[in-house]
């Protein structure tokens, strides 16, 4: 496809938008396929009624009941499940081990601390970790305090790194981030806990079976391979930046699966260009479904959020930053906010146990 152009138009997106214009950029694949950007003489979300299914969604997930131990589901497909799981601290010696057989899982932390025993060895996790367990990998949970999750099921494919393309292997996280199981701490912690683990729950197809076994099953003296659970901390991502232009999402890409990509938003500079964009800008993400997971922060692109809220914007419908933040984007000179996002190639279903923390009027909140 050959570019053209016509009428008022920018050299550079996301840059020298016209005084009282605006821009909104339509992209296919995420905005790794063809973009164009439009120059409008309003926002693109200047709506003043939805009436149908494609509308935005907003919960209040830390108002939901907290069902202890149990996946909650919130958003799926084909591809992927989107899950909130609060588990309780860790009172008795450990004696249940969880294996999943339908995929990968990333747990994010967003609140808690604790310890993941694995046949590999120990992993520890805090605020802020991310923890790849690979399907069918033996697992149990200790815990410091009350945790937490997002949890990310992966159902048709294995998680790999993102393709880093011009900026090469060491952008936006370099692999000796990933902290590896230790085997000698899972020993120590064994006898420090006088943990006897001898059953594994395992799920397969959405139904448990259970497995006993006469004695600790955690019982490895040794491995070596490149299939292995590991954490990753949002601290030691580096966040892409451009001090001329706004990056697109795609740039904080962390994690990719089949039919879906995972991306951290984190705290950075932003843009010292006088002509640049320096908030998220108006845009269709044509082909994705967009669930972004805010975790800590101030989120200025948006007005009234708190941590924990999870959003759902559909592929078709045009969003982008409130009009406030566009107004108190002023001088301020970094963001500070944690998010995660998911991106679905597939149209994700919403679990009606979301319904009573939607907030109903989110539609109405760019007017």
């Amino acid at each position: 496809m050959f570019q053209f152009s016509q009428g008022k138009h920018t050299t550079q997106g996301h840059k020298g938008i016209p005084e009282g214009h605006f821009e909104e950029e339509q992209g296919r694949s995420g905005f790794y396929g063809p973009v164009s950007h439009l120059i409008k003489p309003k926002p693109s979300t200047r709506w003043t009624a939805i009436d149908g299914p494609l509308r935005p969604h907003m919960y209040d997930v830390p108002a939901m009941d907290r069902n202890w131990g149990q996946n909650q589901r919130m958003f799926y497909n084909q591809d992927v499940t989107i899950s909130n799981l609060w588990e309780k601290k860790t009172q008795q010696t450990l004696e249940t081990a969880f294996r999943n057989a339908d995929g990968d899982l990333v747990y994010f932390c967003h609140s808690g601390l604790g310890q993941i025993l694995t046949e590999y060895g120990l992993l520890e996790f805090r605020k802020g970790s991310y923890i790849m367990i690979p399907k069918c990998v033996t697992h149990s949970f200790y815990f410091g305090q009350d945790t937490n999750f997002l949890v990310i099921e992966s159902k048709t494919s294995s998680f790999r790194e993102p393709d880093r393309g011009m900026v090469g292997k060491n952008a936006f996280y370099d692999l000796a981030a990933l902290v590896k199981p230790d085997l000698a701490a899972l020993k120590i912690f064994i006898d420090q806990k006088k943990s006897n683990v001898t059953k594994v729950r395992v799920v397969r197809e959405g139904q448990p079976t259970l497995f006993t076994y006469a004695e600790d099953i955690y019982d490895t003296v040794g491995w070596k391979g490149d299939l292995w659970p590991y954490t990753l901390h949002v601290d030691d991502l580096m966040p892409m930046i451009s001090a001329r232009v706004h990056l697109p999402p795609s740039a904080h890409t962390t994690f990719v699966a089949r039919g879906f990509v995972i991306c951290t938003f984190l705290p950075r500079p932003l843009e010292s260009d006088a002509d640049a964009l320096k908030v998220p800008f108006y845009h269709q993400n044509m082909d994705y479904d967009e669930v972004l997971f805010y975790h800590d922060g101030n989120f200025f692109s948006r007005d009234n959020l708190k941590a924990g809220m999870i959003s759902l914007h559909p592929a078709g419908f045009p969003h982008g930053p409130h009009p406030k933040a566009v107004k108190n984007i002023g001088g301020k000179t970094h963001t500070d906010e944690y998010a995660v996002m998911i991106d679905t190639w597939s149209n994700l279903k919403i679990d009606q146990g979301l319904d009573p923390v939607e907030l109903k009027e989110y539609w109405a909140s760019w007017k």
